[in-house]
């Protein structure tokens, strides 16, 4: 079962931590701007002490970053907790957070994609909150006009006992601007999207379930343990089937075979009704003898009994769909192009 939190309204307050990278003392205007901006929609901010600061890699030492979203994250006064960004060690926080006692908690909204993923997907899995992946709050500038990007917070405020829908956008970044330079600095969307089929088909499809994933450099280091239990999930979600996400921040295609296949180890795979990739924001590789990503992909799923879909809106080359994990989902493809539709589904819990 998954607990949806409250749609997410002006006058809620929103907490903002670090509990990977901070934000170091260059990018506070850019840090800035985002927060006004979204008091300037309605919403009340907690800033943590775990944010504005980076050292080690990290916005603060470990015990401190796991005690500040310990009490965000059980806190009844807080809707949602929005970190800046990803980062590298969200990981270390896992064993410090007692996900099983939040069963008992009031589910709030956690937002963010990268090494935020590391946190969506056991909170998820063990607590069974629905979570979201999707823009990162560095990102919510007011300068910024791409549909998707602009439209995550409607997203968490829609009632998903009624469907929301997302198309696939016309155009993707492949580099970032400069945020020290440049604060409002805005998506640079200069590349036509073109979602594809991996078995190289161009004919429509449709898959429908339940929703889970995240970053595939850092939720696969939790397969095996209870942060990772993919194949309960699948399990669990039963007859309304299993979409699997992905996305791609860093690994080049050997090390992508080598992760799939200790996904598929681990059972990741069995049992899907779907798998999406995001773009891959790693160096393409141009050496025609070496393997590239598509033939990475194609290595271990091109016999896939399930649709694979890639170079999906999610991930390092925004901009990205908000995906709810936990979420009923149909995904719908057709002639390169896109659609999504989420709702809580009839196997989900009323909110609390």
């Amino acid at each position: 079962m998954v607990l949806f939190p409250q749609p997410l309204q002006p006058g809620d307050l929103i907490a903002v931590t670090a509990p990977s990278s901070g934000v170091p003392e260059n990018v506070h205007p850019r840090l800035d701007l985002v927060l006004e901006h979204l008091r300037g929609r309605g919403y009340r901010i907690l800033e943590g002490s775990c944010l504005r600061g980076q050292s080690k890699s990290a916005s603060a030492p470990l015990e401190d970053r796991a005690a500040e979203l310990k009490a965000m994250l059980g806190s009844p006064e807080v809707a949602a907790i929005i970190p800046p960004w990803g980062g590298h060690l969200l990981s270390e926080l896992l064993s410090l957070i007692d996900f099983a006692a939040l069963k008992k908690e009031r589910p709030k909204w956690v937002l963010g994609y990268s090494d935020t993923s590391t946190l969506l997907m056991p909170l998820t899995l063990i607590t069974g909150w629905a979570t979201a992946h999707g823009t990162n709050l560095m990102d919510m500038v007011p300068t910024q006009t791409d549909p998707l990007t602009t439209g995550v917070l409607s997203v968490l405020g829609h009632d998903l006992a009624r469907p929301v829908e997302q198309s696939s956008a016309p155009t993707y970044q492949v580099k970032w601007g400069d945020f020290v330079k440049t604060p409002d600095v805005a998506l640079d969307l200069t590349e036509t999207t073109q979602w594809k089929r991996l078995d190289g088909s161009s004919e429509p499809l449709t898959m429908r379930g339940r929703l889970i994933g995240g970053c595939i450099d850092t939720v696969s280091f939790l397969a095996g343990s209870s942060y990772g239990d993919v194949p309960g999930f699948i399990e669990r979600s039963g007859e309304d089937g299993t979409i699997l996400y992905l996305e791609n921040a860093d690994q080049d295609p050997g090390a992508m075979v080598r992760t799939l296949l200790s996904l598929e180890r681990h059972g990741w795979f069995q049992g899907l009704t779907g798998l999406a990739f995001g773009r891959s924001a790693a160096p393409p590789e141009t050496n025609p003898s070496y393997l590239d990503y598509v033939g990475a992909l194609q290595s271990v799923l091109g016999d896939a009994p399930f649709p694979v879909l890639y170079d999906v809106d999610i991930g390092h080359m925004p901009p990205q769909l908000t995906l709810i994990n936990g979420a009923l989902a149909e995904w719908e493809f057709d002639s390169g192009r896109g659609k999504v539709s989420q709702t809580q589904g009839l196997g989900s819990l009323p909110r609390i």
